[in-house]
């Protein structure tokens, strides 16, 4: 979910200063009940409304092994996600190499082998 504003958290703050309830400021900004202690519990605590850092999470692939992905996709269009993770002994999923396939906008269909009868 997208932060909230800094705006909103200032208004937040303000009306928390002025002593209105949480339910004027819950119609006013359209904000939940635990939205506006959170915010207000953390200016309380540092004396910033300000959002913390989003950190995330560092991904499994780093640019020499993402390089090594393209090339083989390259060379082999008709590899499989689970064929390539085996080949290059990458650290994921097949849907983790979906997603990071996805990300970088590079998707591929793989073709099936059909044997006519």
């Amino acid at each position: 979910m997208k932060p909230i504003g800094q705006e909103k958290r200032a208004d937040i703050v303000a009306a928390k200063q002025r002593g209105e309830s949480e339910k004027d400021i819950i119609k006013w900004l359209n904000v939940s009940r635990s939205t506006i202690t959170k915010i207000w519990r953390g200016y309380q605590k540092t004396n910033s409304y300000a959002s913390k850092p989003y950190m995330g999470r560092k991904s499994e692939i780093d640019e020499e092994t993402g390089g090594k992905i393209i090339r083989e996709i390259t060379a082999n269009p008709d590899i499989t996600h689970k064929e390539l993770i085996d080949k290059l002994s990458l650290p994921l999923t097949e849907s983790g190499l979906s997603r990071w396939l996805k990300k970088i906008n590079l998707t591929y269909k793989n073709r099936r082998n059909l044997k006519n009868n």
